[in-house]
Protein backbone atom coordinates (compact mmCIF):
# COMPACT_ATOMS: atom_id res chain seq x y z
CA UNK A 1 0.00 0.00 0.00
CA UNK A 2 1.29 3.38 -1.10
CA UNK A 3 1.49 6.55 1.11
CA UNK A 4 -1.27 8.28 -0.38
CA UNK A 5 -3.66 5.35 0.42
CA UNK A 6 -2.69 4.72 3.82
CA UNK A 7 -3.00 9.12 4.19
CA UNK A 8 -6.43 8.38 2.38
CA UNK A 9 -7.95 5.58 4.90
CA UNK A 10 -6.90 7.32 7.40
CA UNK A 11 -8.59 10.46 6.78
CA UNK A 12 -11.59 8.76 6.16
CA UNK A 13 -11.75 6.56 9.12
CA UNK A 14 -10.88 9.40 11.44
CA UNK A 15 -13.71 11.58 9.51
CA UNK A 16 -15.74 13.70 11.57
CA UNK A 17 -14.33 12.68 15.06
CA UNK A 18 -14.92 15.17 17.88
CA UNK A 19 -10.94 15.20 18.48
CA UNK A 20 -8.04 13.28 16.28
CA UNK A 21 -6.54 12.52 19.56
CA UNK A 22 -6.96 11.63 23.22
CA UNK A 23 -7.54 14.71 25.13
CA UNK A 24 -10.61 16.26 27.32
CA UNK A 25 -11.67 19.86 27.95
CA UNK A 26 -11.07 19.28 31.87
CA UNK A 27 -7.79 18.26 30.85
CA UNK A 28 -6.87 21.13 28.98
CA UNK A 29 -8.06 23.55 31.38
CA UNK A 30 -6.16 21.63 34.52
CA UNK A 31 -3.05 22.30 32.52
CA UNK A 32 -3.34 25.71 31.85
CA UNK A 33 -3.84 26.28 35.35
CA UNK A 34 -0.36 25.43 36.33
CA UNK A 35 0.49 28.43 34.09
CA UNK A 36 -0.17 30.88 36.87
CA UNK A 37 2.28 33.96 36.02
CA UNK A 38 0.91 34.34 32.28
CA UNK A 39 0.06 37.88 31.48
CA UNK A 40 -3.86 39.07 31.39
CA UNK A 41 -3.85 39.11 27.22
CA UNK A 42 -1.12 36.21 26.44
CA UNK A 43 -0.38 35.65 22.85
CA UNK A 44 -0.32 32.15 22.23
CA UNK A 45 0.92 29.61 19.37
CA UNK A 46 -1.44 26.01 19.28
CA UNK A 47 0.77 23.48 17.38
CA UNK A 48 -0.91 20.55 15.87
CA UNK A 49 -4.30 22.35 16.43
CA UNK A 50 -6.24 19.71 14.80
CA UNK A 51 -10.00 20.26 14.72
CA UNK A 52 -9.16 22.58 17.44
CA UNK A 53 -11.37 21.29 20.37
CA UNK A 54 -8.39 22.49 23.17
CA UNK A 55 -7.88 25.74 21.03
CA UNK A 56 -11.17 26.58 21.61
CA UNK A 57 -11.54 25.77 25.80
CA UNK A 58 -8.43 27.97 25.68
CA UNK A 59 -10.10 30.96 24.05
CA UNK A 60 -12.83 30.44 26.06
CA UNK A 61 -10.67 30.16 29.45
CA UNK A 62 -9.13 33.47 28.89
CA UNK A 63 -8.72 37.02 26.96
CA UNK A 64 -5.39 36.75 24.78
CA UNK A 65 -4.93 36.00 20.94
CA UNK A 66 -4.35 32.46 19.75
CA UNK A 67 -2.51 31.64 16.82
CA UNK A 68 -3.20 27.77 16.14
CA UNK A 69 -1.74 25.69 13.14
CA UNK A 70 -2.01 22.54 11.74
CA UNK A 71 -1.45 21.02 7.77
CA UNK A 72 -4.51 19.24 7.21
CA UNK A 73 -6.88 21.58 5.69
CA UNK A 74 -10.38 19.52 6.42
CA UNK A 75 -9.57 20.01 10.39
CA UNK A 76 -8.58 23.49 9.98
CA UNK A 77 -11.47 23.74 8.49
CA UNK A 78 -13.58 22.35 11.06
CA UNK A 79 -11.73 25.14 13.49
CA UNK A 80 -12.17 27.70 11.73
CA UNK A 81 -16.13 26.95 11.63
CA UNK A 82 -15.96 26.42 15.10
CA UNK A 83 -14.42 30.34 15.54
CA UNK A 84 -17.12 31.69 13.39
CA UNK A 85 -19.80 30.30 15.77
CA UNK A 86 -18.36 31.50 18.48
CA UNK A 87 -17.45 34.83 17.16
CA UNK A 88 -14.11 34.56 18.04
CA UNK A 89 -12.09 35.49 14.55
CA UNK A 90 -11.11 38.54 16.18
CA UNK A 91 -9.00 36.48 18.52
CA UNK A 92 -8.26 32.81 17.17
CA UNK A 93 -6.23 33.18 13.72
CA UNK A 94 -6.40 29.52 11.95
CA UNK A 95 -3.27 28.70 9.81
CA UNK A 96 -1.94 26.67 7.75
CA UNK A 97 2.04 26.13 8.70
CA UNK A 98 4.28 23.12 9.25
CA UNK A 99 5.61 22.69 13.07
CA UNK A 100 9.23 21.99 11.29
CA UNK A 101 9.17 25.19 9.39
CA UNK A 102 7.46 27.70 11.51
CA UNK A 103 8.56 31.20 10.54
CA UNK A 104 7.18 33.50 13.35
CA UNK A 105 10.07 35.58 15.14
CA UNK A 106 11.76 35.06 18.22
CA UNK A 107 10.27 35.77 21.63
CA UNK A 108 6.66 36.05 20.25
CA UNK A 109 4.45 33.68 22.43
CA UNK A 110 3.68 33.72 26.29
CA UNK A 111 2.42 30.14 25.50
CA UNK A 112 2.87 26.98 22.92
CA UNK A 113 0.27 24.57 23.19
CA UNK A 114 0.86 21.13 22.08
CA UNK A 115 -1.90 18.32 22.10
CA UNK A 116 -0.50 14.98 20.93
CA UNK A 117 1.12 16.21 18.24
CA UNK A 118 5.01 16.98 19.34
CA UNK A 119 6.15 13.19 18.93
CA UNK A 120 5.72 14.88 14.85
CA UNK A 121 9.43 15.99 15.28
CA UNK A 122 10.61 14.10 18.11
CA UNK A 123 10.19 15.42 21.60
CA UNK A 124 13.48 16.44 21.97
CA UNK A 125 13.69 18.22 18.70
CA UNK A 126 10.82 20.41 19.46
CA UNK A 127 11.47 21.60 22.36
CA UNK A 128 14.35 22.71 21.50
CA UNK A 129 13.01 24.07 18.64
CA UNK A 130 10.04 25.75 19.90
CA UNK A 131 12.14 27.28 22.72
CA UNK A 132 13.34 30.49 21.14
CA UNK A 133 9.62 31.35 20.49
CA UNK A 134 9.01 32.10 23.54
CA UNK A 135 9.11 34.95 25.73
CA UNK A 136 11.28 35.22 28.65
CA UNK A 137 9.32 32.83 31.78
CA UNK A 138 7.29 31.87 28.70
CA UNK A 139 5.09 28.25 29.19
CA UNK A 140 4.95 25.25 26.85
CA UNK A 141 2.24 22.84 27.45
CA UNK A 142 2.44 19.33 25.90
CA UNK A 143 1.06 15.88 25.83
CA UNK A 144 2.94 12.81 25.07
CA UNK A 145 2.55 9.11 25.04
CA UNK A 146 4.22 7.43 27.71
CA UNK A 147 4.99 4.52 29.80
CA UNK A 148 3.37 4.47 33.09
CA UNK A 149 4.63 0.84 34.24
CA UNK A 150 8.26 -0.13 34.39
CA UNK A 151 7.59 -3.55 33.19
CA UNK A 152 4.82 -3.75 30.58
CA UNK A 153 2.85 -6.51 29.62
CA UNK A 154 4.90 -8.30 26.64
CA UNK A 155 2.01 -7.76 24.21
CA UNK A 156 1.31 -4.47 24.85
CA UNK A 157 5.70 -3.30 24.85
CA UNK A 158 5.57 -4.99 21.41
CA UNK A 159 2.78 -3.08 20.10
CA UNK A 160 4.06 0.12 20.98
CA UNK A 161 7.83 -0.64 20.15
CA UNK A 162 6.13 -1.46 16.45
CA UNK A 163 4.23 1.74 16.28
CA UNK A 164 6.02 4.38 18.70
CA UNK A 165 9.54 2.90 19.35
CA UNK A 166 11.00 6.75 20.86
CA UNK A 167 8.20 6.22 23.67
CA UNK A 168 9.98 6.76 27.28
CA UNK A 169 8.84 6.69 30.91
CA UNK A 170 7.28 10.06 32.74
CA UNK A 171 11.03 10.38 34.63
CA UNK A 172 12.93 10.61 30.92
CA UNK A 173 10.12 12.79 29.24
CA UNK A 174 11.11 15.38 32.46
CA UNK A 175 14.82 14.89 32.01
CA UNK A 176 14.26 16.02 28.17
CA UNK A 177 12.23 18.88 29.51
CA UNK A 178 15.03 19.93 31.59
CA UNK A 179 18.22 19.37 28.91
CA UNK A 180 16.46 21.50 26.39
CA UNK A 181 16.07 24.58 29.02
CA UNK A 182 12.98 24.52 30.59
CA UNK A 183 11.89 24.35 33.97
CA UNK A 184 9.08 21.55 35.01
CA UNK A 185 5.91 23.35 36.45
CA UNK A 186 4.05 20.71 36.57
CA UNK A 187 2.49 17.30 34.99
CA UNK A 188 -0.47 14.80 35.54
CA UNK A 189 -2.08 11.50 33.59
CA UNK A 190 -5.02 11.99 31.45
CA UNK A 191 -7.75 10.19 33.02
CA UNK A 192 -9.09 7.33 30.67
CA UNK A 193 -11.96 8.80 29.91
CA UNK A 194 -9.89 11.29 27.52
CA UNK A 195 -9.02 8.23 25.48
CA UNK A 196 -12.88 7.13 25.14
CA UNK A 197 -15.23 9.91 25.50
CA UNK A 198 -14.56 12.09 21.99
CA UNK A 199 -11.51 9.84 20.56
CA UNK A 200 -11.83 6.10 20.33
CA UNK A 201 -15.80 5.36 21.68
CA UNK A 202 -16.64 7.27 18.35
CA UNK A 203 -13.94 6.16 16.35
CA UNK A 204 -15.02 2.41 17.18
CA UNK A 205 -18.61 3.32 16.03
CA UNK A 206 -17.29 4.34 12.63
CA UNK A 207 -15.47 0.71 12.26
CA UNK A 208 -18.38 -2.01 11.17
CA UNK A 209 -19.69 0.28 8.64
CA UNK A 210 -16.22 0.35 6.97
CA UNK A 211 -15.60 -3.28 7.07
CA UNK A 212 -19.05 -3.54 5.29
CA UNK A 213 -17.97 -1.18 2.72
CA UNK A 214 -14.14 -2.38 2.14
CA UNK A 215 -15.04 -5.58 2.41
CA UNK A 216 -13.48 -6.92 -0.70
CA UNK A 217 -10.35 -4.40 -0.44
CA UNK A 218 -7.37 -5.63 1.35
CA UNK A 219 -5.22 -2.41 2.16
CA UNK A 220 -8.74 -0.87 3.77
CA UNK A 221 -9.53 -3.90 6.02
CA UNK A 222 -5.59 -4.00 7.24
CA UNK A 223 -6.15 -0.32 8.57
CA UNK A 224 -8.89 -1.05 10.14
CA UNK A 225 -7.56 -3.92 11.96
CA UNK A 226 -4.91 -1.93 13.00
CA UNK A 227 -7.03 0.22 14.41
CA UNK A 228 -9.22 -1.81 16.13
CA UNK A 229 -5.67 -3.39 17.87
CA UNK A 230 -4.80 0.09 19.05
CA UNK A 231 -8.62 0.08 20.60
CA UNK A 232 -7.90 -3.23 22.26
CA UNK A 233 -4.78 -2.13 23.41
CA UNK A 234 -5.70 0.89 25.37
CA UNK A 235 -8.78 -1.95 27.02
CA UNK A 236 -6.45 -4.46 28.04
CA UNK A 237 -3.62 -3.20 29.10
CA UNK A 238 -4.55 0.78 30.15
CA UNK A 239 -2.62 0.68 33.32
CA UNK A 240 0.65 0.48 31.42
CA UNK A 241 0.96 3.89 29.32
CA UNK A 242 -0.89 7.00 28.86
CA UNK A 243 -0.93 10.45 27.71
CA UNK A 244 0.86 12.29 30.18
CA UNK A 245 0.50 16.50 30.23
CA UNK A 246 3.66 18.75 30.79
CA UNK A 247 3.62 22.33 31.76
CA UNK A 248 7.13 23.62 31.78
CA UNK A 249 8.19 27.60 31.54
CA UNK A 250 11.43 28.76 29.34
CA UNK A 251 14.60 29.08 32.08
CA UNK A 252 17.29 31.05 31.48
CA UNK A 253 19.56 31.24 28.56
CA UNK A 254 22.94 29.76 29.80
CA UNK A 255 25.83 32.05 30.27
CA UNK A 256 27.65 32.68 27.39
Amino acid sequence: MNDDRLVELFFEIHHGLPRQGQGSGNSTLRALSFCAALPEDPIVLDIGCGPGMQTMALADARPGQIIAVDTCEEYLDQLRGRVRQASLRGRVEVRNADMRQLDFAENSFDLIWCEGAAYIMGIGMALCAWRSLLRDEGYLAFTELVWLEAQPADTVFEFFRAEYPAMAEVDAVKETIHQAGYELVGDFTLPDSAWWDDYYTPLADKLPALRQKYANDTDALNVISMTETEIDMRRRFSSAYGYQFFVAQRGSDPAS
